[in-house]
């Protein structure tokens, strides 16, 4: 790993895709001007709607050009190519799978797609766990998987400064992911998400803690932070987190961008002092 400046973009995002790329490549220049080379959008960044993203679905565009067809797509493209950062379009609403057949049943993968500084994509990894809990707030009940088709393979990728694993929201309260990805050698773990306002407060930077400190790694974690509508209200307060447990840096609620510095040095120090991942017996 080298050191980096990171960023973790918070959006407060509705349902017009145009009014939500807008507020998304605001957020995207002021992380790149602040110096980040990494950037992170929340899951849903595009589309939150209570009745879940399948409406504003694109095909996947697996190429270098994606087409305008795809606005979602094309956008992130587009923002990192302009400002020269690798950013990480945190879930976006796919129609078909990493294998090119189309989802099943009207639903879509909800997908965390990374390109580089040139505009080319380099990962894509489809959420695994669903968020079909009961919550005591305005909405009450969440069923993702009536809109979202799960994913089934972890997944890391190598960029020129670290090694990078990803996730998306739901999935921070299956720790067994994340030794997954660290033991894969990812030494940043990154979690866009869209946690409620009631569960975030209660076990947000709890379990965002827990994730970097059990695995040795970096945490970038880019909430949605905001009411949303009469039903929807979540709890933002993204956040950046060293292998220690450390804050580096935390957003309140709103639209926000935070950036922090990685030091491989921690990263090394940490890991050396403390070698969980060789010392496991089971």
């Amino acid at each position: 790993m080298k050191d980096l400046t990171v960023a973790a973009l918070q959006m407060v995002s509705g349902e017009d895709v145009a009014a939500n790329l807008a507020q998304g490549y605001r957020l995207a220049q002021k992380a790149a001007s602040e110096g980040a080379k990494i950037a992170l959008l929340p899951e849903n960044f595009a589309h939150l709607a209570d009745q879940g993203s399948y409406t504003a679905a694109e095909t996947f565009a697996s190429g270098d050009a994606c087409p305008q067809q795809q606005p979602i797509q094309h956008a992130v493209q587009h923002w990192a190519r302009e400002l020269g950062i690798w950013l990480i379009a945190g879930a976006t609403p796919l129609l078909d799978r990493p294998n090119g057949q189309p989802t099943a049943g009207r639903r879509c993968r909800s997908a965390c797609l990374l390109y580089d500084n040139h505009g080319r994509l380099h990962a894509r990894y489809d959420k695994i766990h669903l968020f079909d809990v009961d919550v005591d707030d305005a909405a009450g009940r969440y069923r993702e998987s009536n809109s979202i088709e799960p994913g089934d393979a972890p997944c890391t990728i190598s960029t020129p400064f670290a090694k990078l694993g990803l996730s998306i929201c739901f999935d921070l309260r299956f720790p067994e992911l994340y030794r997954t990805l660290a033991s894969a050698g990812a030494e940043v773990i990154v979690v866009p998400a869209a946690f409620t306002h009631a569960t975030g407060q209660a076990h947000w930077l709890t379990l965002l803690k827990a994730r970097a400190i059990e695995n040795g790694c970096y945490v970038i974690a880019a909430n949605q932070g905001g009411q949303h509508s009469a039903k929807r209200r979540t709890w933002g307060h993204s956040v950046i987190i060293d292998p220690w447990g450390d804050v580096l840096a935390e957003a309140g609620e709103g639209e926000a961008v935070i950036t922090a510095t990685l030091s491989s040095t921690t990263l090394e120090k940490v890991r050396r002092n403390m070698p969980l991942l060789s010392m496991r017996r089971l």
